[in-house]
């Protein structure tokens, strides 16, 4: 319907039974479809480099902050931790983790106890396990990587450029119904001036 009302904008122009709203129709439907075809590419583009920017920044933070260390296994545990630690296996992968009581090192050498969470098969007293730690030795969360900030990114900037085309083509539609409506009130207020002659036109009377 957009690209039919955009293409007999210049047919319109020049016919002699064309409505000024149709023409108005016509340059509204125009302005959506450049919004739709240019404004939200460049506008999803924006967005997403932005927030890659902002998510990279995040993942040199907490690489810089968070550290691989070697645990060893003390006993297991029940219930969960708090902490998804192992390194080896991807923060979206779905993988049966075990709660494991375990000893390891803090940067400065303090030693350290406490329940984490691993994906290794084997949790016998003595494995050893690898764990994320921050600068103070306390477990935590495996840093985001940076092709995992990319795709969320990527997906931030896509989802930008569909809100904004969803919300051009919902602003062309409410901007169509208006006008239709005020096209029809106007026609409601000619037919009720004719209304009483209608009919008796040129009978004399």
């Amino acid at each position: 319907m957009t690209v039919r009302a955009v293409l007999g904008i210049r047919r319109w122009r020049h016919n002699p039974v064309c409505r000024p709203t149709d023409r108005h129709e016509a340059w509204v439907a125009l302005v959506a479809l450049l919004m739709m075809v240019l404004a939200a590419p460049v506008l999803g583009w924006v967005s997403g480099s932005l927030t890659d920017e902002a998510l990279q920044r995040v993942v040199r933070s907490q690489h810089a902050q968070r550290h691989l260390t070697s645990a060893v296994v003390v006993r297991g545990a029940s219930g969960g931790s708090l902490f998804a630690q192992d390194p080896e296996t991807a923060v979206t992968e779905d993988t049966t983790r075990r709660s494991v009581v375990a000893g390891w090192r803090a940067p400065d050498g303090t030693a350290r106890t406490g329940t984490v969470s691993t994906a290794s098969e084997v949790t016998t007293p003595g494995t050893r396990i690898q764990i994320w730690t921050d600068r103070e030795g306390r477990p935590a969360m495996r840093p985001m990587d940076a092709p995992t900030a990319r795709t969320h990114a990527v997906l931030a900037g896509v989802g930008v450029a569909v809100l904004v085309g969803g919300l051009t083509e919902g602003v062309r539609r409410l901007v169509v119904w208006r006008m239709t409506l005020r096209r029809y009130e106007r026609l409601d207020r000619a037919w009720a001036e004719v209304g009483p002659d209608w009919g008796r036109t040129g009978t004399g009377s």
